[in-house]
């Protein structure tokens, strides 16, 4: 069940094309979960469960090393300090996007940088509700249009290879890039 996820949801993650990757799905059996995270931790992948509300599962897929650095930028600390951020590390930034998806608030829109999506398009899907982007595909876009509709063709067409690929019998540790 996880691994027709992983190559559906996560492939440019996967790839290293990406940071990370999120999905949901019915809860992981026993040990499932920790079975992946044994086969993907050695390429440089971490897995996580956000949220999980006893049937389903929001899992976060990423790159630790990535998501440091994403978090680490400058814009991303002064964007997520109102939300109650209060560290670029990745364990203590994720602990608080757990709290923020469990909490009885509006949905953490700044998830955004959690994915890897360009800060300034995070800042503005915030700033104008979801409302005015100049276009949509993986996340809607506020700046650089046409840099965003590159990395979209980019990141559709890995997915599609890595579907293709794993339908002829690869298996995800084989696609995954290690870091």
């Amino acid at each position: 069940m996880l691994e027709a996820c992983l190559i559906t949801h996560c492939a440019p993650t996967l790839a290293n094309l990406k940071t990370a990757s999120l999905f949901r799905c019915p809860c992981p059996g026993p040990g499932e979960l920790e079975a992946w995270r044994t086969a993907l931790n050695h390429k440089g992948i971490e897995l996580t469960v956000l949220r999980c509300d006893g049937t389903h599962a929001l899992i976060y897929v990423y790159r630790p090393a990535r998501l440091r650095a994403d978090l680490d930028r400058r814009g991303a600390r002064c964007l997520l300090q109102p939300y109650g951020y209060t560290s670029a590390d990745p364990e203590d930034a994720l602990r608080r996007l757990r709290e923020r998806l469990t909490g009885s608030g509006d949905f953490p829109h700044e998830i955004g940088i959690f994915l890897g999506y360009p800060l300034w398009d995070v800042a503005g899907f915030i700033h104008h509700g979801g409302k005015n982007c100049r276009c949509m595909g993986c996340w809607k876009v506020y700046c650089n249009e046409c840099e965003a509709r590159r990395t979209f063709a980019r990141l559709k067409k890995c997915s599609e290879v890595y579907s293709r690929l794993w339908r002829q019998g690869r298996t995800v540790s084989q696609l995954t890039v290690a870091a």
